[in-house]
């Protein structure tokens, strides 16, 4: 891009590069010069608004956590309504989207970017996938509240084995993503035992 032509949002236009680099080359081919030529700009962007390359892609993944965030207090408004099976079906789908599952591989790939997510927002585990369970948890805990699954659940192993088999079902398909099926029905099995059958 010309030197002087204004960037509208220079920082979303890097993200978005940065996330097509990562669904079409993987983390491994993940650099500073990388975005920069997918977004079209001088490197020189990139560090006029990151102090580094790894404060960069921080801010990718906070982003996406953010995203995560307004899933989840979407995913506590459906407490209730609809199947419970049903909502945290779509919540998966929602969530392991191909640019979420690019970015689960970054987090895991670069040891870097792991401690400075967690200096940002402390927490247990991988990041992204930890808010990923931590949806769920809330989730879950309200439909508990309600009723519509038992008082004595146990809400985080629940989470936790959603977002894992969820992980796995999405993760190295290459864009295509499982039938919504497949996905319902590791839903169902999973809470097969605490949500009352008319409710599935």
């Amino acid at each position: 891009m010309p030197t002087g032509v204004h960037i509208r949002d220079p920082r979303q236009q890097l993200f978005d590069a940065a996330e097509r680099v990562l669904l079409q080359d993987g983390p491994n081919a993940l650099t500073s010069r990388a975005v920069t030529i997918e977004a079209g700009v001088a490197k020189g962007v990139l560090h006029r608004h990151f102090a580094d390359f790894d404060a960069f892609l921080a801010e990718l993944v906070l982003d996406r956590i953010a995203r995560i965030d307004d899933q989840a207090a979407a995913l506590r408004e459906s407490a209730g309504a609809g199947t419970v099976a049903g909502n945290l079906t779509g919540a998966l789908v929602d969530l392991f989207d191909s640019v979420a599952v690019a970015i689960v591989s970054l987090v895991i790939f670069r040891d870097e970017l792991r401690t400075r997510l967690r200096q940002a927002r402390p927490a247990h585990g991988i990041p992204v996938l930890t808010q990923a369970a931590a949806m769920m948890a809330s989730y879950l805990n309200d439909e508990c509240e309600m009723g519509r699954i038992a008082a004595d659940a146990d809400v985080d192993a629940l989470a936790l084995t959603l977002i894992g088999a969820g992980h796995l079902l999405f993760a190295g398909r290459e864009g295509t993503p499982p039938e919504i099926g497949a996905v319902d029905k590791v839903v169902t099995t999973v809470i097969a035992d605490v949500v009352q059958r008319r409710l599935l």
